[in-house]
């Protein structure tokens, strides 16, 4: 579990230093060129007609070191919520299979669940770290244990228990970028208020072009931060709810397949 937490975090970790690689090299080299190239045509459309509106457009939205940050982190997080859904996939695919493979009506005895545990125990390392083996295992020994079918109801609960516990902390850093997203798009507000301030003076003597620019700054940095925000917190929530259903449907699958099979004499 140790090893794979590592894991887990070193790829979480390279996959932020690529999508900072990757959003930068497109902010840089086509974003940013492109609502320099509108600006630079809306000030001569205004030059030549005083009642041209400039339309908004994307690169011109997104364009400011706020809006990019921002998108950097949203996609961080939907790599993460992916890259847990694939565990999530992985362990409704074991609630499709009879692991212990028990005929119909066939009782497991306190002597014979060291039998039916090896089988667990055969299985591949990595299908052993998933919920259902580790739960399984925790109830057979438990029933091996004590010979109390309590117990062992008790034991699994508490395996799924953890098991949740563990899943909404490692949904932490996912959190942290949802607070930070529009975080970050208050400061883009505050330094483009702060730009228009210094302006000030400018538009005292007509020129007002410093003024917008720094409150377009401010109203865009907003814009994209929520509506990032929304979006990651949308999949946030969703991929709890699968997390949940998945411990509860493991549950139901412990108390058919296991619970009812065992009998104490």
């Amino acid at each position: 579990m140790k090893q794979a937490n590592s894991n887990e975090f070193l790829i979480e970790l390279f996959s932020l230093i690529i999508i900072v690689t990757v959003v930068q090299a497109i902010w840089v080299t086509v974003i940013r060129p492109h609502a320099e190239v509108i600006y630079a045509s809306n000030l001569a459309a205004m030059a030549h007609d005083k009642e041209f509106v400039p339309e908004r457009d994307v690169y011109s939205i997104i364009k400011d070191y706020e809006p990019e940050t921002c998108v950097i982190l949203s996609c961080w997080a939907f790599f993460i919520i992916g890259y847990k859904s694939r565990a999530i996939l992985r362990a409704r695919r074991l609630l499709e299979t009879d692991l212990l493979s028990l005929p119909p009506g066939v009782r497991i005895l306190p002597e014979d669940s060291r039998e039916y545990a090896r089988q667990i125990e055969a299985l591949p390392a990595a299908l052993q770290s998933e919920l259902l083996p580790r739960a399984l295992l925790s109830g057979l020994h438990r029933f091996g244990a004590t010979k109390n079918i309590q117990d062992v109801a008790f034991a699994i609960r508490e395996t799924c228990n953890l098991e949740t516990d563990r899943l909404d902390s490692e949904l932490s850093m996912v959190r942290f970028v949802a607070w930070a997203i529009p975080a970050i798009g208050f400061v883009g507000t505050v330094r483009g208020i702060g730009n228009s301030l210094q302006q000030a003076h400018k538009a005292v003597e007509g020129d007002v072009s410093g003024v917008v620019a720094g409150l377009g700054t401010s109203f865009n940095s907003t814009l994209v931060a929520l509506s990032l925000s929304i979006v990651v917190m949308l999949c946030l929530h969703q991929m709890q709810l699968r997390q949940e259903r998945t411990v509860l449907d493991t549950e139901n699958y412990l108390d058919t397949h296991l619970i009812r099979h065992l009998q104490m004499r």
